[in-house]
């Protein structure tokens, strides 16, 4: 994965300083700027928003920022995706490991899941983006080792059980994407079928 870089060059004006079309603004626009205008876009309108031409719009800008900031739409979707896999990824790395309470770890686990709005968006762009794909999965298989964990906590070793609960959690946000329903209960009974064959 290309890793973002700023493209700005000596001897030429930044984009604060030109002169922009009536309706455009003249604020400085950082990289987190675009990078959080290009999530929004993803969330709404997929992967085919994540351009200069498009975000420009959004911002009430024009393309020379973009460029100002990444050398081209790949490196700018590259930071993109380095930018949320990183925060993926922390966060796992933080989650808590003790035993105490492991299944409401597994519960608030779920919950902080599919809180996540990009991931829907991601998954469906990673069917033809390779780049994407390889994002997900370092993120996946660090979620899949936190369950297996949990759950041979629990007295559950057999890595079955942590696959399913995480298809659960890919799966219930792209049934219904769009909705504000509880996807989080689905998710909190297929933990209770599972914690009650421990109790067996």
């Amino acid at each position: 994965m290309t890793d973002m870089r700023a493209n700005a060059r000596p001897g030429l004006a930044s984009p604060s300083d030109c002169a922009y079309p009536n309706g455009m603004t003249s604020t400085r626009l950082t990289p987190d700027t675009w990078l959080a205008a290009g999530f929004d876009a993803l969330q709404e309108l997929g992967a085919q928003a994540i351009a200069a031409e498009p975000l420009a719009r959004r911002l009430g800008t024009t393309k020379g920022s973009f460029y100002w900031h990444f050398r081209d739409v790949p490196t700018f979707q590259d930071a993109l995706l380095i930018r949320w896999q990183e925060a993926a990824l922390a966060h796992v790395a933080n989650l808590p490991k003790s035993a105490d309470e492991a299944d409401q770890k597994l519960r608030q686990f779920g919950r902080e899941i599919m809180k996540d709005r990009n991931e829907v968006a991601l998954r469906i762009w990673a069917q033809r983006d390779q780049r994407v794909a390889a994002a997900l999965n370092a993120v996946d298989n660090a979620r899949r080792d936190y369950l297996v964990s949990l759950l041979e906590q629990l007295g559950l070793g057999n890595p079955d059980f942590a696959r399913a609960l995480q298809a659960t959690l890919v799966g219930l946000p792209q049934i219904s994407p769009n909705t504000n329903t509880d996807q989080t209960a689905p998710f909190n009974t297929l933990v209770d079928t599972v914690l009650a064959l421990a109790d067996d």
